[in-house]
């Protein structure tokens, strides 16, 4: 059986990984249709090696005849768009914020928590929406789930080291001309982020919160607990970094469950989609830039963390605009059919 496949959002950088994905992946692809905004009139996008599919505005498309459809625009064309995408007979796969923390729509990383997509889809008002984490969310909990089977993880503090695409292709575009303005001695421009990006760090990712915590770190903590477990407390502090593509943690966990952490390596060697790369030598370990245009999750630098009385440390590195974004949605996508949802 082949599908009629929508992408929204399809000249981002999401959303052109997505339309790599669904073709690297044989996804059983009958028709599929690039949207974006009515400011992209006349563009084309790639469908694999050879293909180029007209971009048209999502604005007065018409969903009925769809059967996926990916959404990878911002929570604002999401809002709007994927509801009625959805209750045109659609399922909506949608990669914003915008209904992750919905009651009724499921929030899926399909190795973690495939079991919670087919229940909640006929509770949530017929928008036949699965929502697709944080991109820092998704590979956190790749790592976390199979070391809170063994453990039961009660807290969990993570710093993220993330990349500038998580903020989409502009972002990327001002890393370049920033840096390469350095070294030709120009004046720096500065329109996608609050400081210079290139040669800095900016502790900043998203709007900042009432508590002085940022949505992004927010988003880390709700998301998780919704997909594992709401016992589970999580603090988190996301810092931008002049990286092109690859997230990157530094996660500490505390656990009710003794430590071992030969244990701990064969769970996670174990775990669909995590690779462990880890020897205590120089290059012992993975870097994002490693790590970009791969699937897995990576870990590396995994020791027990003897300040907590049942603590483990480790470094975890993912793509994100594959298993944080595009990959992710394809994989529920997938999941939807193995399950006979679509």
């Amino acid at each position: 059986m082949t599908y009629t496949i929508a992408v929204a959002g399809a000249t981002g950088a999401v959303g052109r990984e997505m339309l790599q994905t669904l073709y690297e992946r044989k996804f059983p692809v009958d028709k599929i249709y690039a949207l974006a905004s009515s400011k992209s009139p006349g563009r084309q996008v790639s469908f694999g090696d050879d293909q180029r599919i007209d971009v048209q505005t999502i604005e007065n498309f018409d969903f009925s005849n769809v059967d996926f459809s990916f959404f990878s625009a911002g929570g604002s064309v999401s809002e709007k768009y994927a509801p009625l995408a959805g209750r045109s007979g659609a399922l909506v796969i949608d990669n914003s914020s915008a209904f992750r923390m919905k009651e009724n729509v499921p929030l899926i990383v399909p190795e973690v928590n495939h079991y919670d997509m087919k229940g909640c889809l006929s509770e949530n008002g017929g928008m036949n929406i699965i929502a697709n984490p944080n991109c820092s969310t998704a590979q956190l909990v790749m790592a976390l789930s199979p070391l809170h089977r063994e453990f039961n993880i009660s807290r969990v503090v993570v710093s993220t080291y993330q990349a500038v695409s998580g903020a989409g292709k502009e972002a990327m575009d001002e890393l370049f001309n920033q840096t390469k303005k350095v070294y030709v001695n120009d004046p720096l421009e500065k329109n996608v982020f609050t400081k210079e990006i290139s040669f800095n760090v900016i502790p900043h990712i998203d709007i900042f919160m009432d508590d002085g915590f940022t949505k992004e770190e927010v988003k880390m903590r709700d998301e998780t607990k919704k997909i594992l477990d709401d016992n589970i407390e999580v603090v988190a502090h996301c810092v931008r970094v002049p990286v092109f593509v690859g997230h990157s943690e530094a996660v500490f966990i505390e656990c009710q469950n003794p430590m071992d952490e030969d244990v701990a390596r064969d769970v996670l060697s174990e775990t669909e989609g995590v690779i462990i790369i880890d020897h205590r030598a120089d290059e012992g370990y993975i870097t994002p830039k490693e790590a970009a245009g791969e699937d897995g999750v990576y870990i590396s630098r995994i020791r027990v963390d003897n300040s907590v009385p049942s603590g483990l440390v480790f470094w975890c590195v993912s793509d994100n605009l594959r298993k944080g974004a595009a990959l992710n949605a394809v994989q529920i996508a997938e999941l939807a059919i193995s399950q006979g949802i679509r």
